[in-house]
């Protein structure tokens, strides 16, 4: 019988070169590729077609692109992965990796970024995004240091959408009117009857008559179709609703530097961007509305308007309060914040 020969096992510069070649292999397979990707989890508590989720969906393709396929994305809206009331102890506890939040949700968790939710009078939605970008950049507030932000953005200012026309503020005395939030403190301020309601349920309630209009702002004509009960729209630009998107702080640890890199790039570029869609979009809903409803736009007198930004500086004083007693210094940011929203609402 002839004795098998064994191959002797390659040793010193062959064993090195054999090894080169098999990492330089393995990492032409497919599945090492994937195994290199970075998969993050994004949780959001509105509906898919609503603006926060847009700008959601909209950064996580921006994300895919900028990293060049190196990190996806999974987005999860409607409240599918994280309640916008549990949204910011999700996140920090790691149930989703990235989460957008109301800032309003979370009362007393926010003294000194909550300033926005007060009645500054930002006329757009791009202003005040970019007012709160500018204003967290600069100042870092310690109350977001268990998170990174990645960018923040507001809704669009809140306007009065009514069933009859609103031209001065004794009108509102006792109107029953649907609103939530820093809304609900305007309303009850300018003697109004401020009402707590799903937006779903309140097309309902006005075919009813169990309210008289909406404190809200302009999009909703579209999207709730509210045009078809309210004919009259009173621009007052009382309060916006800000809200941040917000990341695991180890999660964000563990990416690559090149990868924070592209998500700090897009701060500020999404933002601005939000505001942009969204300023859009209520543009939209009001030709729509004027279109199919004709709806009408009607003028607050600029005395009332004065009337109403001195009865509503009792809210900036009640807020200065509150921030003091949390060590925030409350009439610098005030002044800050007032000064940002002149210089982007030119």
């Amino acid at each position: 019988m002839k004795a098998h020969r064994h191959l002797a096992a390659p040793t010193g510069k062959a064993a090195l070169l054999l090894a080169a070649l098999l990492v330089a292999a393995a990492c032409l397979l497919p599945g090492a590729a994937r195994a290199q990707a970075i998969t993050l989890s994004y949780a959001n508590f509105p509906p898919a077609p609503t603006f926060p989720c847009i700008q959601m969906e909209r950064w996580a393709e921006e994300v895919r692109a900028r990293t060049q396929g190196k990190v996806e994305v999974q987005t999860y809206p409607g409240s599918t992965l994280l309640s916008a009331k549990n949204m910011w102890s999700g996140v920090i506890q790691g149930q989703a990796d990235i989460g957008c939040i109301s800032l309003g949700y979370q009362p007393g968790v926010f003294p000194m970024m909550s300033v926005f939710e007060q009645p500054l009078g930002f006329s757009s939605a791009t202003s005040a995004s970019q007012a709160l970008w500018e204003f967290y950049a600069a100042r870092k507030p310690e109350e977001f240091a268990r998170v990174k932000v990645l960018t923040l953005f507001a809704s669009a200012p809140s306007n009065i959408m009514c069933k009859v026309p609103v031209t001065s503020l004794d009108q509102l005395k006792g109107m029953e009117l649907r609103a939530s939030g820093g809304a609900s403190q305007v309303l009850e301020i300018l003697g109004a009857t401020p009402v707590s309601m799903p937006a779903s349920e309140t097309p309902e309630a006005l075919q009813k008559g169990l309210i008289k209009g909406v404190l809200s702002s302009f999009d909703w004509l579209k999207d709730f179709n509210f045009a078809e009960h309210l004919k009259y729209q009173t621009v007052t630009n009382f309060v916006v609703y800000p809200f941040a998107v917000i990341m695991n702080l180890d999660k964000w640890n563990a990416l690559p530097a090149d990868v924070q890199a592209v998500l700090d790039g897009l701060s500020a570029e999404q933002a601005e961007w939000t505001g942009k869609y969204l300023d859009a979009h209520v543009q939209e809903s009001l030709d729509w509305s004027r279109e199919k409803y004709g709806i009408e736009i009607v003028e607050l007198p600029e005395g009332e308007l004065a009337k109403a930004e001195a009865a509503l500086a009792v809210m900036l004083d009640d807020w200065k309060a509150q921030a003091a007693a949390k060590g925030v210094p409350a009439d610098e940011v005030l002044a800050e914040a007032k000064a940002l929203r002149q210089k982007y609402d030119k």
